[in-house]
């Protein structure tokens, strides 16, 4: 079993190294593409499910109240937080619209949705980049394995950050370290130096 465990870390820890490698211009250009909406006065919106749900929550919470900087609260919203609001959508609509019609209510032109999915093959999340799209919202996607239907949506000068993995454990872990990556540049955006 502690075999296993080290396996484990192994794994990450190389598939650290190649994302480092890959992704890191594309952290940025997120990074970059969220200070600029902040300092328009636009928000970030967050979804994801399962694991990338409580991602996409630590993700606004990092901005709303601080990541390692002390600063003033930073507009964001996770969209999987509000759980009367999920439940009476899927209730009276599908539980595809959970997301989508959230965003249709509360996103307006230069907000910037923010995906996280291993698979991108859920179909609340393509409902969401739907509606983004059509509130003319920017898009940041956190996906893995081959990206899946939302590669297709995903077009300039929106951003696709691909976790180049099939596990999801593995790609999960990686998108912590992608958006407190985002969250430590966003700081050094609005804070600190800047470069």
């Amino acid at each position: 079993m502690e075999q296993r465990v080290k396996e484990n870390f192994t794994e990450c820890i190389q598939l650290l190294t190649v994302s480092s490698e890959q992704l890191a211009p594309r952290i940025v250009k997120a990074a970059e593409m969220i200070t600029a909406g902040l300092l328009e006065e636009k928000k970030i919106l967050s979804c994801g499910n399962g694991g990338s749900a409580a991602d996409a929550q630590h993700f606004s919470s990092k901005m709303l109240n601080r990541y390692e900087m002390d600063r003033p609260g930073l507009p964001a919203m996770a969209l999987t937080a509000d759980s009367s609001t999920l439940t009476s959508i899927a209730n009276d609509y599908q539980f595809a619209d959970v997301f989508s019609k959230q965003i249709r209510a509360l996103g307006q032109p230069g907000d910037i949705l923010l995906v996280i999915t291993t698979s991108g093959e859920s179909n609340n999340i393509i409902h969401a980049i739907d509606a983004a799209h059509d509130r003319k919202m920017k898009i940041i996607a956190l996906t893995g394995r081959e990206g899946g239907q939302i590669t297709d949506l995903i077009q300039e000068p929106n951003i696709e950050i691909r976790v180049p993995s099939w596990s999801s454990a593995r790609i999960q872990e990686i998108h912590i370290i992608i958006i407190n990556a985002i969250c430590d540049l966003v700081d050094q955006f609005l804070l600190g130096n800047g470069e």
